[in-house]
C-alpha cells in the first residue's frame, strides 16, 4: 500500500469539503442561529415603541440680482444655480442648532421633556432625519418618537421653523445686498459730477469746440488743422518748381551756342524772343542758301542784304540767349526765398497742430471718462431699481406641501426585519464558529488522516451505534463491518501464527471491547475457535457483554496454580471462549509483566485459531504496553473525530517502544450520515443483508481466513 508521507502538502492531504464540515456540525449552528434569533426576539422585544412623522417641503433656490459691477444693460434677478451640495447644504441647516433651538423654544420642550436647552436640541438632532425625494425637489422631513403627538408636533415645528430660519437669513442678505448697492450708485454719482467738472474745464482752458455727442471711436469733437496741411503743400509746391529752374539752368550751361537757342525756344517763358526769332533766322538761312544755289554771287546785293539780315537776327539770338539765362536765375532766386519763408511757416503750423493735437487727446480722453462713468451710473441705478421691486415682491422660498400626521402603529422596532436579520446573523455566525471550530480540531476525521500520521492501514471502518452482534436476532447488516475487519487482519498479518492480538486504545470510551467483541463474534462465526482475554486489570467490561461471573480468572491463573481449564468458560456462541479478568490485582502490571502471563499466551496460541486480548488505554496505565510486547500483534481502536493526531501518533509509539507491532487501526464509531466520504466504505453490505435474512450462505463465507492449524484444532477438542 503506498502511504503519503507526513512532509506532503497539508492543503492537498486535508482539503476541506464545506458542506461535509456543515452537517457534521449542524447542532452548533442550529443552536448558535437560535441562540442569536432568541437574543434578537427579546431585544426586538424590549425596544421601545417608536412613531414615526414626516412632512414634504419644496425648497426653491435662494432668488438674488446680479453684481452691480456685471456686465450688461439691465439688471438680471432669478434663480441662483442649484449645485450638486444645495440639497446637501440645507440638511444641515434644517438640523442645525440655530433651527431647531427655535423648535425648542416653541414647542416649549426644556419643560416637557425635563432637560434643558442643550440637551434638547441633541435630542431632536438624533430623531430629526432629512432626505431628497428622488427624482424631484422635495425634501422629506421626518422625525421618530415614543409618543406619537411629539412625533406630529416636532415635525411641524421644525418645518416652520426651518422656513422662518432661511427667511430671517435671505432678508438679512437681501438688506446687506441693497446697502451696498445704494453705498455704490452714491459713489458712482459722485465720481460721474467729478469727470463732467474734468471735461468741462478742458474744453474751457484749451478753447476746443464741442461739436456734440459723438462716438468714442468716430470724430474728435474740434476743427480739424487746415493751416498745417496748406503750409505743407505749398512748401513741397514751390520745392517742386525750384527744382524745375535748376534743371533748366543747368541744361543753359550746358549747350553751345546753337543748341542752346533750339533748346530756349522750347520754354515757356516770360519774355522768351528766342521762341519766335528762331524760326524767322532759320527761314533767313534757308533763304540765303537758295540764293547760292540759284548761281548769286557773294557780293551780290541780294545775297550782301540777306548776310546782314541773319547776321543782325543772331545777334538778337545771342542777347535772347543771355537774357534768358537772368531771367531764369532771377526766377530760381525767388523761389528759394519763398521756400525758405514757407518752410519757416511749415514749421510754425506743425507746431501748433502738436499743441492742438495734444488738447484734442486730453479733451476725448476725459470725455470717454466721464461717458463710461455714466452709462455705469445709469446701469446701477436700474439695478437698485430692479433690487427694490424684487424685495417687495412676495416669493416663498419654502412650500410645504404636505403636512405631518399623527401615526397609529409604530415603525420601530421591524419585527419581521429583526427576526430575519437575527436567523441570518446567527446562521452566518453558527456557519462561522463551525468551520472554525473544524480549524481547532486536530482529531482523526479521515481514512487519510490515520494512514498519513501512522503509516499503517485502516482495517476496517465501524458505523455509528452498533450494538453487540451476538445479542441482536438474525443475521445483523451491522457485522459487516466486522467481517471486513477480519478479512483485512487475515491478509495483513505476515505469519498465519501470528494470531494473538491485543486490542488498544489511546483514551477510555472508544469502543475497543465492544469492538473485540463483536470481532470474536465474527470470527467465531466464521469458523474460528476464538479465545477473549480479559486482560484489562483496571476496569473490566468483557464479562458484562455475556453476564458472565468474573471472579475467577486471568489473575487466578497467573497467581496460583489453577489449571487453564479452570479459568476459560465456554460462551453461548459456538466457537467462542472466554477468559475473565479475575480478582483486581493491587499492582496489575506487575502481574501481567510476569512469565507465567508469556506462557499462557503461547499456550492459547497453540490451542486457539485466534486469541484476542482486551487492555486498559496504552496512555493512561503500562498495563497495555505490557500486553502488547506479549502478544503477536497488537490492534489500534480510535474513535473517529475524538482523539487528536497527536496523541494517535503517541499511542502507535507507545507500542512500537515495547517491541509491539501494529497490525492496524479500526476507524470506529463513524457517523456515516453525516461524513459522507464514508458512505462508499460500509453501503455495500446492506446490499447482501436481505439475503443472509432469508438464510442464504452468509457473506462472512466469502471471506473466510485460512484454516487453522490441525494441531491446534486438535488440542481445542481434547481442551473441550
Amino acid at each position: 500500500m503506498n502511504l503519503p508521507t507526513p512532509q506532503q502538502n497539508e492543503a492537498t492531504l486535508h482539503a476541506v469539503d464545506y458542506w461535509q464540515v456543515i452537517k457534521n456540525r449542524y447542532g452548533i449552528i442550529l443552536l448558535t442561529l437560535l441562540l442569536v434569533f432568541m437574543t434578537a426576539a427579546v431585544i426586538t422585544y424590549v425596544m421601545p415603541k417608536k412613531y414615526e412623522s414626516s412632512a414634504t417641503i419644496e425648497v426653491k433656490p435662494r432668488s438674488v440680482g446680479q453684481s452691480p459691477f456685471e456686465g450688461g444693460n439691465s439688471p438680471s434677478y432669478g434663480s441662483s444655480p442649484m449645485t450638486p451640495q444645495f440639497f446637501g447644504t440645507e440638511f444641515e441647516k434644517i438640523k442645525s442648532s440655530n433651527s431647531l433651538a427655535k423648535v425648542v423654544e416653541n414647542l416649549e420642550l426644556v419643560n416637557k421633556w425635563s432637560v434643558d436647552k442643550e440637551t434638547a436640541i441633541r435630542i431632536l438632532k438624533g430623531i430629526v432625519n432629512t432626505q431628497n425625494i428622488r427624482g424631484t425637489d422635495l425634501i422629506s422631513i421626518t422625525v421618530r418618537h415614543t409618543d406619537k403627538e411629539d412625533a406630529r408636533n416636532v415635525t411641524a415645528e421644525v418645518a416652520r421653523a426651518y422656513k422662518a430660519y432661511r427667511t430671517e437669513i435671505e432678508s438679512r442678505d437681501s438688506d446687506k445686498g441693497l446697502y451696498e448697492l445704494n453705498k455704490a450708485v452714491r459713489d458712482q454719482e459722485d465720481k460721474v459730477e467729478e469727470r463732467r467738472k474734468v471735461l468741462a474745464t478742458i474744453v474751457r482752458t484749451k478753447g476746443i469746440i464741442y461739436k456734440g455727442q459723438d462716438s468714442f471711436y468716430g470724430q474728435s469733437g474740434v476743427d480739424e488743422d487746415q493751416g498745417a496741411r496748406t503750409a505743407l503743400q505749398t512748401y513741397n509746391q514751390l520745392e517742386q518748381e525750384k527744382m524745375q529752374l535748376e534743371s533748366q539752368i543747368n541744361s543753359l550751361l550746358k549747350y553751345d551756342s546753337d543748341q542752346l537757342m533750339v533748346y530756349a525756344a522750347g520754354l515757356n517763358l516770360p519774355d522768351n524772343i528766342i521762341k519766335n526769332l528762331l524760326p524767322q533766322y532759320n527761314d533767313a538761312k534757308r533763304t540765303l542758301d537758295t540764293l547760292k544755289i540759284n548761281g548769286l554771287g557773294v557780293n551780290h546785293p541780294t545775297v550782301l542784304a540777306a548776310a546782314d539780315q541773319i547776321k543782325t537776327m543772331k545777334e538778337q539770338l545771342d542777347e535772347g540767349v543771355v537774357n534768358l539765362r537772368a531771367t531764369l536765375q532771377a526766377q530760381l532766386d525767388m523761389a528759394s526765398d519763398r521756400l525758405k519763408n514757407v518752410e519757416i511757416l511749415k514749421d510754425d503750423s506743425r507746431e501748433e497742430a502738436i499743441k492742438r493735437g495734444l488738447d484734442a487727446q486730453d479733451y476725448v480722453d476725459a470725455k470717454r471718462d466721464f461717458e463710461t462713468d455714466q452709462q455705469l451710473l445709469q446701469s446701477m441705478k436700474l439695478k437698485q431699481i430692479g433690487k427694490n421691486i424684487t424685495d417687495k415682491m412676495t416669493d416663498e422660498s419654502i412650500v410645504v406641501h404636505e403636512e405631518p400626521q399623527i401615526s397609529q402603529s409604530p415603525v420601530s422596532p421591524n419585527v419581521t426585519l429583526n427576526l430575519v436579520l437575527g436567523a441570518v446573523v446567527g446562521l452566518i455566525f453558527g456557519v462561522g464558529i463551525a468551520f472554525f471550530l473544524e480549524y481547532l480540531d486536530t482529531s482523526v476525521k479521515s481514512l487519510e488522516d490515520v494512514e498519513r500520521y501512522l503509516q499503517v492501514p485502516v482495517l476496517a471502518v465501524i458505523p455509528k451505534d452498533v450494538g453487540i452482534l451476538h445479542r441482536q436476532s438474525g443475521m445483523s447488516p451491522d457485522a459487516e463491518a466486522y467481517r471486513i475487519l477480519r478479512t483485512n487482519i487475515e491478509f495483513n498479518r505476515k505469519n498465519p501464527e501470528d494470531n494473538a492480538i491485543t486490542v488498544v486504545s489511546g483514551g477510555a470510551g472508544e469502543g475497543k471491547s465492544t469492538t473485540l467483541v463483536n470481532l470474536a463474534y465474527v470470527c467465531a462465526q466464521g469458523g474460528y475457535t476464538t479465545l477473549m482475554i480479559d486482560a484489562d486489570l483496571r476496569r473490566p467490561r468483557l464479562h458484562t457483554f455475556f453476564e458472565i461471573n468474573n471472579s475467577v480468572g486471568l489473575t487466578n491463573y497467573l497467581t496460583t496454580e489453577l489449571m487453564l481449564e479452570d479459568v476459560i468458560l465456554q460462551t453461548p456462541v459456538d466457537n467462542l471462549y472466554f477468559m475473565p479478568s479475575g480478582i483486581l490485582p493491587a499492582d496489575a502490571a506487575g502481574v501481567l509483566n510476569s512469565r507465567r502471563m508469556s506462557e499462557l499466551i503461547q499456550d492459547v496460541k497453540q490451542r486457539f485459531d485466534l486469541v484476542l486480548v482486551d487492555s486498559p488505554p496504552i496512555l493512561g496505565v503500562s498495563d497495555a504496553s505490557v500486553l502488547a510486547s506479549e502478544v503477536d500483534l497488537t490492534m489500534i481502536v480510535v474513535q473517529h473525530r475524538k482523539l487528536p493526531r497527536n496523541m494517535l501518533l503517541r499511542v502507535k509509539q507507545a507500542v512500537e517502544n515495547v517491541g509491539g507491532h501494529v497490525i492496524g487501526v479500526v476507524l470506529n464509531n463513524v457517523d456515516v450520515r453525516s461524513d459522507s466520504q464514508y458512505q462508499y466504505y460500509t453501503s455495500y453490505y446492506t446490499y447482501y443483508a436481505p439475503a443472509e435474512l432469508q438464510g442464504g450462505p452468509p457473506v462472512a463465507a466469502t471471506s473466510s481466513p485460512a484454516k487453522p492449524q490441525a494441531g491446534a484444532r486438535e488440542n481445542d477438542s481434547e481442551l473441550y
